[in-house]
């Protein structure tokens, strides 16, 4: 195997590696390691396996359809080359192995990963607002890990983009960030999947969070370009991406802005609150903005407020997207415990809410509801 990493390492020296010691009948070791590492490629020296011992390898094979799996023969028969296929084997490769069909085999792996992560899209949901205090952090935060905890088939990433007072760590962990967005930003040139996945807090297996710089002097290290590119990146390795970029329009939150799918203005039931909003709509707009993205999330809603929703919407011309309860115990106590509200209380009124966004941003586009009677014959 060293022989294998040596000549890999020197074709693209961007290579890691890890190496797996058992056999196939030892399968769970093999899931495992993929499931800790998530490799793009997996090489498997099995002199001595016949069809059969294939068997134990398929569960890993369907189980991660992303990775490419390599097996080193002795003997490539017919037989077993469409065996090892069947089963979603990338390559076959016999051995003693020549280093150029090894080389070739693994580029045309990494050719079509390259190529599906380009296509792949995620999208982007940017939470801002007209004033301080509106409680954009907690939505994106408590948003990002309900849309997580919920749909554990999708990946999710929050990026704390407010440069100068982002917090949304401690919304969620207590747990020191690896990196921050500045380390991120000073290591640009060498930015892949790997570095922001190990510069991330992991709050959940499919969701993490890259924390804002800790200081005012490394913020001013991140530049539109390095949100640029950093944006690119998470769209192609992560399901959603949620942004919060604070109060502040300069050249960094413009530049997450203009990759945004759904930009969520919170406000609040007061008229500071909705004066602000209704000035930083209309920026968004003169900006450019579609008006069709710029969502209205009320936080701390009450019922007979002396301002209705009607009149929110009459003044800032646009539907609310959705009201957030007023809940301050609850809400409380997850910011001070730095716990998601979801695991504080799966039942709270807030909670129910954020899920209700999540069903709406999931729901797939042109699907209709049926009704009982339809959904019994269906």
């Amino acid at each position: 195997m060293e022989g294998i990493c040596n000549a890999l390492r020197e074709d693209n020296p961007k290579r890691v590696f890890y190496q797996f010691e058992g056999s196939l009948d030892k399968a769970v070791n093999l899931i495992n390691l993929i499931n800790k590492e998530q490799p793009d490629v997996v090489i498997l020296d099995e002199s001595g396996v016949d069809a059969k011992d294939l068997l134990s390898l398929e569960q890993a094979c369907m189980q991660y359809p992303n990775t490419g799996f390599i097996m080193l023969h002795e003997t490539v028969s017919q037989e077993f080359l469409i065996s090892a296929l069947r089963i979603g084997v990338k390559d076959v490769l016999k051995l003693p192995l020549v280093n150029e069909e090894l080389l070739r085999a693994v580029s045309r792996i990494e050719i079509k990963l390259n190529y599906a992560a380009a296509s792949k899209q995620g999208k982007v949901i940017v939470f801002t607002s007209g004033k301080g205090g509106s409680g954009a952090t907690f939505l994106a935060c408590n948003l990002a890990y309900t849309l997580a905890a919920t749909h554990s088939d999708l990946k999710v990433a929050l990026l704390d983009l407010n440069l100068q007072f982002g917090d949304a760590a401690l919304f969620l962990s207590d747990r020191i960030p690896p990196n921050t967005l500045a380390e991120v930003a000073g290591n640009i040139s060498r930015l892949d999947a790997s570095l922001l996945a190990s510069s991330m807090v992991q709050v959940l297996p499919n969701f993490g969070v890259l924390a804002a710089p800790e200081d005012a002097e490394r913020a001013e290290e991140v530049k539109p370009q390095h949100i640029d590119a950093l944006i690119k990146l998470a769209k192609q390795q992560y399901d959603f991406v949620i942004l919060d970029i604070g109060r502040t329009l300069n050249a960094t939150s413009l530049k997450a802005l203009d990759h945004a799918d759904n930009i969520f203005v919170v406000l609040q039931q007061t008229l500071p609150f909705i004066r602000d909003s209704k000035r930083l709509v209309k920026i968004l707009l003169s900006l450019g903005y579609p008006k069709a993205i710029i969502n209205l999330l009320i936080n701390r809603f009450e019922k007979g407020g002396d301002i209705d929703v009607r009149d929110i919407e009459a003044t800032l011309e646009m539907q609310v997207y959705e009201r957030i309860p007023n809940s301050y115990i609850t809400v409380s106590a997850s910011v001070n415990q730095g716990v998601p509200i979801m695991k504080i209380s799966k039942h709270d009124p807030v909670t129910k809410s954020l899920e209700e966004i999540v069903r709406k941003l999931t729901e797939i586009p042109g699907g209709k509801e049926h009704g009982w009677i339809s959904r019994i014959f269906n």
